[in-house]
């Protein structure tokens, strides 16, 4: 598999470590000082391209999928703090007839918390004396709070028990990133937790979703990875 990894920060290097301990060619890496617009994203530099893998930041990700959809390449995008724009890149990637697979979290663990997830909160629907809570947990570089990954949990537990979860988001240190969802009782709590020990669990998350999505046309998420399409 021929990839090109759009972004060089921790996350675009941790995907090309994965590529590279995958046997897979990386074919180029961008930054943003060459991509300003999505302007290194021209057909030219993709051909032979077989997948994208985008980690970049919240401005910069719509031009840059919209720009890979167009050249036929099909793409892996881990960028979060877009999500109102995400539609009408899900749109142009089935307009073409391509393929798009967004996730703000590639990690098999977190995925596994968010089915959890939906049977805590279902549990709790008719307990009121039970109040719920989630505390998400980042590197203090994290531009976008609350983080991807806790606004999935929080969707996760009202498509359960219709009610919306608060979310507290903490930026200290060098966490790669820690996601609890909490239930305090007057007398008991209850807690559902996820730690990321190394940012490299992502970056290898995230090319099994590449090696995936290879050959598909259509509009992924992780979950149709793990489990399966939805129906």
């Amino acid at each position: 598999m021929r990839a090109v990894v759009i972004g060089t920060g921790r996350m675009g290097r941790s995907v090309q470590a994965a590529l590279d301990a995958r046997g897979h060619t990386v074919a180029a890496m961008v930054g943003s000082h060459e991509n300003a617009g999505g302007a290194a994203l021209v057909p030219a530099r993709l051909i032979g391209v077989d997948i994208a893998l985008e980690f970049t930041t919240p401005g910069t990700a719509p031009a840059n999928v919209a720009r890979l959809l167009a050249a036929g390449v099909p793409v892996v995008c881990g960028t979060t703090g877009w999500e109102d724009q995400i539609p009408s890149l899900e749109a142009l990637a089935r307009a073409r007839q391509g393929a798009l697979l967004i996730a703000a979290n590639f990690s098999i663990g977190v995925h596994v918390m968010l089915r959890a997830a939906r049977t805590m909160a279902a549990a709790f629907q008719n307990r009121p004396e039970f109040e719920g809570l989630i505390i998400e947990t980042h590197h203090r570089l994290k531009r976008d709070a609350p983080s991807g990954t806790g606004l999935a949990i929080q969707r996760a537990a009202k498509d359960a028990a219709g009610k919306v979860i608060p979310i507290t988001s903490i930026r200290v240190g060098a966490v790669p990133g820690t996601h609890q969802l909490r239930y305090e009782g007057p007398f008991e709590s209850l807690s559902l937790e996820h730690v990321a020990r190394d940012r490299s669990v992502f970056g290898a998350g995230a090319v099994l979703a590449a090696e995936w999505l290879v050959g598909r046309t259509g509009v992924y998420t992780f979950e149709d990875v793990l489990f399966g399409k939805r129906s």
